[in-house]
């Protein structure tokens, strides 16, 4: 293998090739046996079969994957597994809490075993779910669209990258559809009755009287000196805090796609033939919206395929009957129709440019005008009423309207390719080259520096984790070559060496000393404020007067004055958020039983007591060091008077998904205790 700074060089031919000659004996004996009657007929079967069933039919038949877990009988394989495994990693990537391996894989165990037993629990509930709606999911997947348009090659494309066949596809698709017929049984069919939502309302509409006095850092140690001794034991405590960490310098190139757009200028023939290639194709084509109701082939038991079509052709045939003598279609669809999804919406199934629908479907309507009805059309899904509700014929703006849109779109295929080729010359240069210059220079890059920075980062692309992991990678920081391209985003990568670097460094007690005693005077603030807060505190709670506390405050010469806060709700935007959770925290006192009336005078002091001093207080320290203490007054229920209709529809959604999404997880939890669940790794079983 070529190391770093030379060319990469094909390999050498092995010294056991054989020759020429033999190669050409070789070939001519595979040519030969292909010849013969077994290996055509062997041939045409695999080719039949892949055909007919796809590529997994025949990998399927030499290979029996293991299975893993074992759901009242029904065995999970381990490629389903792994699958499950990739889809939770997915769903985790990026997410800097992410679980670990271990967990990703329970988490996928879990759910697997939880579809399993729901799909269980709706096929013993005899829940189906008809082809058509199956049909009706593919055709509204936005990832098979184009402009809002089902496209059959796109579906296949993107079908085919996922690792699945058509009728593979289909059939898992026919599986999501039939658990969320359980799954919406529990979680989307709850409701919230009137009382909920009024205590929910008494809560959360809910208003407080009160007022805080903010007590700030300010200048109440400054006459108290910050002595050597404290300084040099602070720095002996906490050396890592006064050590500058190890940094590197690094010389890098930036390959940037705006940089390469800048350079290119599309030429106005290009520009024209770009255009009218879009005319022709917008001209070719016409959206249309269509309706239909589909009645199905299925017959009665005991009724032929031929039989089951006849009935279905004099259903059809009798519904245009009467729509034609009035009868809405959008209410016959709702009666008649099969395509249960499409019914709920008179019959719509949507738009077409001409390839979305059926080619029976879209033959009927080319025939149609607006608004009209098509004989019974058969197609492989059933035979169809079809109707055009909508028909579109646009006109193609001028290219002066298109031309910018255009030539962004042209400058930004040609960035694209230039991109992806200097990308490869970048990351060869890299590998051969000994320094940084011959990538500029092919390139046309510059070079840069950075500015001196450690394994916590820096500023820009230096603060990127991959970058910093790169810069202090063994082949960088260790043995000087050039990184491998750093890949910043989908338009941006560089390529970096180390210039220098700086071991770590702990400060000497002099460099240190005006931070430390910075750091000492604001913590000696924080505890005079604190000292204060808690004296006040304490005194507002023995029943002190305002009068004192105010002579107190005045004392301390720092200008605090209290904030009052009437009829306060929990989101009010002006108040500090951790005041305020502490205000609505807060509980008032229990108010002292009426006097009797024989006790009027004498108790008539008391009970004015009692009202004066029926407040509530409490305190609580800010990240910024500020002691608030804070006196609650009056507490007001909400009612649902005080929130808003779309306030009131919110909380009635949100509680009604949150006692739907109980109700899911008990029946879950049901199904799971009453299964046999195996870990076919261990001999006894996870659940009984």
């Amino acid at each position: 293998a070529p190391t770093r700074g030379q060319p990469r060089r094909p390999a050498p031919q092995g010294t056991d090739d054989p020759p020429p000659t033999q190669y050409k004996v070789m070939l001519q004996n595979i040519r030969d046996g292909s010849q013969g009657f077994l290996a055509k007929a062997i041939i045409a079967v695999i080719v039949l079969v892949f055909a007919l069933f796809g590529v997994e039919s025949i990998i399927g038949g030499f290979t029996t994957l293991p299975p893993v877990l074992e759901v009242n009988g029904e065995e999970i394989n381990q490629n389903q597994l792994d699958t499950a495994i990739r889809r939770e990693a997915a769903f985790f990537e990026g997410d800097p809490a992410s679980p670990s391996q271990e967990q990703v894989e329970a988490f996928a165990r879990s759910r697997l075993i939880q579809e399993a037993l729901v799909r269980q629990s709706a096929e013993a509930a005899a829940l189906s779910v008809p082809e058509a709606m199956v049909d009706q999911a593919i055709l509204a997947n936005p990832a098979f669209q184009v402009g809002g348009v089902y496209d059959r090659e796109l579906a296949g494309r993107a079908i085919a990258s996922m690792g699945y066949s058509v009728p593979l596809y289909r059939e898992e698709t026919r599986q999501n559809l039939l658990l969320s017929q359980v799954i919406n049984a529990y979680s989307a069919t709850n409701f919230v009755l009137d009382s909920e939502l009024q205590s929910i309302a008494e809560l959360l509409a809910q208003t407080r009287d009160f007022r805080y006095l903010p007590l700030t850092l300010g200048s109440r140690t400054t006459d108290t000196p910050v002595s050597p001794e404290e300084v040099a034991a602070y720095y002996d405590a906490n050396p890592a805090q006064f050590t500058d960490e190890e940094s590197v310098t690094v010389d890098y190139v930036l390959l940037d796609q705006e940089d390469i757009a800048a350079g290119i200028e599309v030429e106005e023939a290009a520009l024209n033939a770009l255009y009218e290639q879009e005319r022709a194709e917008f001209e070719g084509s016409a959206e249309r919206r269509a309706s239909h109701i589909l009645f199905e082939l299925g017959g009665s038991e005991g009724e032929g395929e031929g039989e089951g079509e006849e009935t279905a052709l004099a259903a059809a045939a009798e519904a245009r009957a009467r729509i034609a003598d009035g009868e809405d279609f959008a209410a016959l669809a709702l009666e008649l129709s099969a395509d249960d999804f499409s019914a709920q919406e008179g019959g719509d199934i949507g738009y077409s440019d001409g390839s979305a629908f059926p080619p029976e479907v879209e033959e009927a309507l080319d025939a149609l005008e607006l608004d009209g009805v098509s004989e019974p059309v058969l197609s492989e899904f059933g035979v169809h009423l079809v109707k055009l509700t909508e028909a579109a014929e646009g006109e193609y703006p001028p290219f002066e309207e298109l031309r910018e849109r255009l030539e962004r779109e042209a400058k930004a295929a040609e960035v694209e390719s230039l991109y992806a080729s200097r990308l490869t010359d970048m990351s060869n240069l890299a590998f051969e080259s000994g320094d940084l210059q011959p990538l500029a220079d092919e390139l046309g890059l510059e070079i840069r520096q950075s500015e001196p920075f450690g394994r916590s980062g820096g500023l820009g692309v230096f603060a990127e984790p991959e970058v910093i992991e790169t810069a202090f990678s063994d082949a960088v920081f260790l043995d000087g070559n050039n990184s491998d391209v750093v890949e910043l985003s989908d338009s941006r990568a560089l390529v970096l060496r180390l210039l220098q670097s700086t071991p770590a460094t702990l400060r000497t007690l002099e460099e240190a000393e005006p931070e430390i005693s910075v750091l000492l005077r604001a913590e000696m603030e924080r505890e005079a404020v604190r000292e204060l807060g808690e004296a006040l505190f304490a005194a507002l709670q023995a029943g002190e007067s305002l009068q004192t506390i105010d002579e107190r405050l005045a004392e301390d010469g720092q200008g605090v004055e209290w904030i009052a806060q009437e009829a306060a709700r929990r989101n009010a935007p002006d108040v500090n958020p951790q005041v305020l959770g502490t205000a609505f925290a807060m509980r008032l006192p229990t108010p002292a039983p009426a006097p009797a009336a024989d006790e009027e005078t004498d108790e008539e002091t008391d009970r004015d007591a009692n009202e004066e001093t029926g407040l509530a207080y409490d305190r609580v320290t800010l990240p910024n060091g500020t002691f608030a203490i804070i006196e609650l007054s009056a507490v007001t229920p909400g009612s649902l008077d005080d929130l808003s209709t779309d306030e009131q529809t919110l909380f009635v959604e949100e509680m009604g998904a949150e006692l739907g999404n109980s109700d899911l997880g008990a029946y879950i939890n049901h199904l799971q205790r009453t299964a046999t669940i195996r870990d076919l790794s261990r001999p006894e079983p996870l659940t009984n």
